[in-house]
């Protein structure tokens, strides 16, 4: 295997409650992907304007990140987060099963919160439960737990293209011309921006004619495997109200041995134990409270921010570019005709997911520190290039498939760098998952105004300044880490500082 025996024994050991924290951020990519293409067949169901029902986006992403904000609530007990987790799952399967039925925008966009608030919650918990129980080994299975994400990403479109309507879904007298605009407005809403459409008029009044419901029932059963997973790792861990009073089983000659020999610290044997010893990862409110800031260095305070800034770039160019690199493609001076520009969304986030799985060997073998320097600089280069080239219709597919590769594995090798900067106390995951919320809501409605004010040439200008600001934050970053104390080496052996700095075996040391 191309990973050390140790790090092989820890995931056995871990085996169920890694494989229910993959497959419950593969329901939060499932979720996050689906309403750009089937936006316009939701707006003939609750007969609605394309600007109202544009709103449900809005719903969606504030949301997102409102639970991303509280999830750290949940961390408190084991109990509590994968409760919070079950709960989260089965509503995102009962907001799939609900959407069929919403006939009114506004109870379309309430439905459309909650799913945004369970996304939140899945988003930090899972980040957290899979630091608290790999902590230093963390970066390979955070690189895996965000190809999950990218994976539903990609199947939840292909799902529900065969129902999305070829016509107008709402058949009036105006029907034939509104139909002729359709694929473009349907590209326009890929994946997560809704962009400039108020100038496309489409019948709100007559028969609905849509088959999208059957799409949404197919994804609810898809994602209904995940709450049950989510409950048997419950059970297994005796946290079912109903059944938490059965005895335990005889253990294994190999488990017995575990049980029996001097327990590593580092390697606390359960899920349970390791909640209990790993320290920090509060809620964003409990961040802000004085009582964690006494004794606290400038620098501690400084490796959050300047973690959470570079995050809050990063995904925001996600966001931006993912919401605008099909209408920057179809304008002046490139004009790609629409059917070929609307591959372009697909394509970044197809190679966001191939990156990250690539990136999942990769992080055994390179330190989070070098694969984030490697991402920024290489969004850096591809945004440089992409402004070089900018009259290129064929580099810019090349370079929205390198900017894919690049950004895809930011995110959990920033997260894995952080706690271990700050040796898995602090708030780390909680301000970074806030951060790189914040940027993808703040810097898409950024870039639109922009783009409307100064045209489509500033959205690569805008793109260009993000990627410089985020090379200026991580090297920030590092600086920072340079400055950060060392823990002492009278730590006691059981504290989360001193597993994080023990010297293990060669080839896996930050």
């Amino acid at each position: 295997m191309w990973w050390d025996e140790r790090v092989s024994a820890r995931f056995r050991r871990n085996l169920q409650p890694t494989l229910t924290y993959w497959s419950v951020f593969f329901s939060f990519g499932l979720c996050i992907a689906f309403l750009g293409p089937t936006l316009l067949d939701l707006r003939c169901q609750t007969q609605s304007s394309l600007s109202q029902i544009t709103w449900v986006f809005f719903s969606q992403q504030f949301c997102l990140l409102l639970g991303s904000c509280l999830g750290g609530v949940f961390k408190r007990t084991l109990a509590q987060s994968l409760f919070a987790l079950f709960a989260s799952s089965l509503a995102i399967s009962l907001v799939f099963a609900i959407i069929p039925l919403c006939h009114n925008v506004v109870v379309l966009a309430v439905v459309m919160a909650m799913a945004g608030l369970a996304m939140g919650c899945i988003d930090t918990i899972s980040n957290m439960q899979l630091v608290k129980i790999y902590q230093k080994d963390s970066a390979i299975f955070l690189q895996a737990l965000h190809f999950f994400v990218g994976f539903g990403a990609l199947l939840s479109p292909l799902i529900a293209d065969p129902f999305l309507s070829d016509t107008n879904c709402i058949l009036s007298n105006s029907t034939a011309n509104a139909s002729s605009n359709l694929p473009h407005i349907r590209k326009s809403l890929v994946p997560h921006h809704p962009g400039n459409l108020s100038h496309y008029d489409l019948p709100m009044k007559g028969m609905v004619v849509t088959r999208v419901s059957y799409a949404f029932w197919i994804m609810a059963l898809i994602n209904l495997p995940v709450p049950i997973a989510v409950f048997f790792l419950l059970y297994k861990e005796r946290m079912v109200p109903c059944f938490n009073s059965s005895s335990h089983p005889l253990l294994s000659a190999d488990e017995l041995a575990m049980e029996t020999r001097p327990v590593d610290k580092d390697e606390l044997s359960t899920p349970v134990h390791r909640a209990q010893a790993a320290g920090g990862h509060d809620d964003l409110f409990s961040c802000c409270q004085s009582k964690n800031f006494r004794g606290a260095s400038f620098t501690y305070f400084a490796v959050h921010i300047t973690g959470a800034l570079v995050l809050f770039m990063t995904d925001g160019i996600v966001g931006e570019y993912s919401g605008f690199v099909y209408s920057y493609a179809v304008e002046e001076p490139l004009s790609v005709v629409h059917k070929v520009a609307g591959y372009l969304p697909s394509l970044f986030w197809g190679f966001i997911t191939l990156g990250r799985l690539i990136s999942i060997p990769v992080s055994y073998r390179m330190k989070p520190a070098t694969m984030v320097f490697i991402n920024v600089v290489g969004v850096l280069i591809t945004f440089l290039l992409l402004l070089i080239f900018s009259s290129s219709v064929v580099f810019l597919f090349v370079g929205t498939a390198s900017l894919g590769l690049f950004l895809s594995s930011t995110f959990p090798s920033m997260l894995a760098y952080t706690e271990d900067i700050l040796q898995y106390k602090g708030c780390a995951t909680t301000v970074l998952v806030t951060g790189a919320g914040i940027g993808e809501m703040v810097l898409q409605l950024l870039v639109g105004s922009i783009i409307h004010d100064r045209g489509s040439y500033s959205f690569l200008v805008c793109g260009m300044i993000f990627g410089c600001l985020a090379f200026t934050f991580y090297a920030l970053l590092v600086f920072f880490h340079r400055m950060y104390p060392k823990p002492s080496p009278e730590l006691d052996d059981a504290s989360p500082a001193k597993a994080a700095v023990s010297d293990d075996t060669g080839q896996y040391q930050r």
